[in-house]
């Protein structure tokens, strides 16, 4: 199910979409603010070209618009019900979930919005199959 080969493998390690063997960034940790949107041009594996056209990724925030509201209402189910929290403290515990997450729903949402264009193919790479 999250295998070599499946979509959520490639959103969730940000390895190339096409092949599954290069990672996309140029630094593996999000966290590095300065790098987290830096991503290489294309990939040393198989050499699709990431960035597709010209400003492709901004599609990417209706994606991370999605993944953030999503993250908020697990970050409040999980206080509400789990910790039995008071709204104000939901509230701030939503708002600080989502600032220390912010690089990784980045992201996701960039690696998201890439597979939905591009599938996997298991000969990319290996006979320099064209992307």
């Amino acid at each position: 199910m999250f295998g070599k080969g499946t979509k959520a493998y490639s959103i969730f390690t940000g390895k190339c979409p096409k092949c599954h063997e290069d990672h996309m960034y140029v630094n593996k940790n999000p966290y590095m603010l300065t790098e987290t949107m830096k991503m290489h041009e294309t990939c040393d594996n198989c050499g699709f070209r990431y960035k597709v056209e010209p400003n492709f990724f901004f599609g990417a925030m209706f994606v991370s618009y999605a993944v953030s509201v999503f993250t908020g209402i697990m970050i409040f189910l999980i206080c509400y019900f789990g910790f039995k929290m008071n709204l104000l403290h939901i509230f701030i515990a939503i708002f600080a979930g989502l600032i220390v997450l912010m690089p990784i729903i980045t992201r996701i949402s960039r690696n998201i919005y890439i597979n939905i264009f591009v599938s996997y193919n298991k000969e990319a790479g290996k006979k320099n199959v064209p992307a």
